[in-house]
C-alpha cells in the first residue's frame, strides 16, 4: 500500500506502511506511554527487538503497522490493527492500537492513524473494529475514536493496577 495523506496541526502528513527503520521511533513513542501512561497495561518497555518482532509479526499475518511523520521523516505516531482474539469465529474482527508523540498529542496524528487502519482493515473484510483503551480518564484516546464512529461498547471497572491505582479498560466499537 502507499502512502495517504492525513491532516495535524494544519499540515499535511503521510500515513504509510511501518518499515525496520521505523522500529527506534516507534520504540520511544511506545516506551514513554508505558512508562508515563495508562493507556497501555504493559509497565516494562519492550526493547526494540520486541517491538521489531511485533510489527514484523502484524504485517506478515497480512494485518497493518502504520506510521505517520512529517515533512522531514519524523515519526509522529503509530497504530496497528490485528486479530481481535485468535479462534476462527473471530476472523473478522480487529483490534487497533494507536500512540502518538507525547509532544504533538491532540493535533490529529492519531485520527489520522486510525483513519488509514479502519480504511485497510475494510479493504481486507474486517466487519468490526474494536478499541481496547486503557484508562475511563483516556479523554484523547476516547474522543479520537468517537470522533471516527466508534461507541462505547463497555467498561471493564479496575481491570488492571498501574502506578498504585486501579485502572478501567473502555471498550469501543465500530463496524
Amino acid at each position: 500500500e502507499g502512502r495517504r495523506g492525513g491532516r495535524a496541526g494544519g499540515l499535511t502528513m503521510p500515513v504509510r506502511d511501518a518499515v525496520p527503520g521505523d522500529v527506534p521511533a516507534i520504540t520511544a513513542i511506545y516506551a514513554h506511554h508505558v512508562l508515563h501512561g495508562t493507556g497501555t497495561f504493559e509497565e516494562e518497555p519492550p526493547t526494540e527487538a520486541d517491538i521489531a518482532a511485533r510489527v514484523a509479526k502484524v504485517q506478515a499475518e497480512g494485518f497493518a503497522w502504520l506510521v505517520a511523520e512529517d515533512e522531514s521523516g519524523q515519526i509522529l505516531g503509530y497504530g496497528y490493527f490485528a486479530p481481535f482474539r485468535p479462534r476462527s469465529a473471530y476472523r473478522f474482527t480487529a483490534e487497533n492500537s494507536v500512540y502518538v508523540r507525547d509532544d504533538i498529542r491532540g493535533q490529529g496524528v492519531g485520527k489520522a492513524v486510525v483513519a488509514e487502519l479502519l480504511r485497510r482493515a475494510e479493504a481486507k473484510g474486517i466487519r468490526q473494529m474494536v478499541a481496547v483503551i486503557g484508562d475511563s480518564e483516556n479523554v484523547g484516546s476516547i474522543g479520537l475514536h468517537l470522533s471516527l464512529g466508534f461507541r462505547q461498547a463497555g467498561v471493564l471497572k479496575a481491570a488492571g493496577m498501574k502506578f498504585g491505582r486501579w485502572v478501567d479498560v473502555v471498550q469501543m466499537q465500530r463496524a
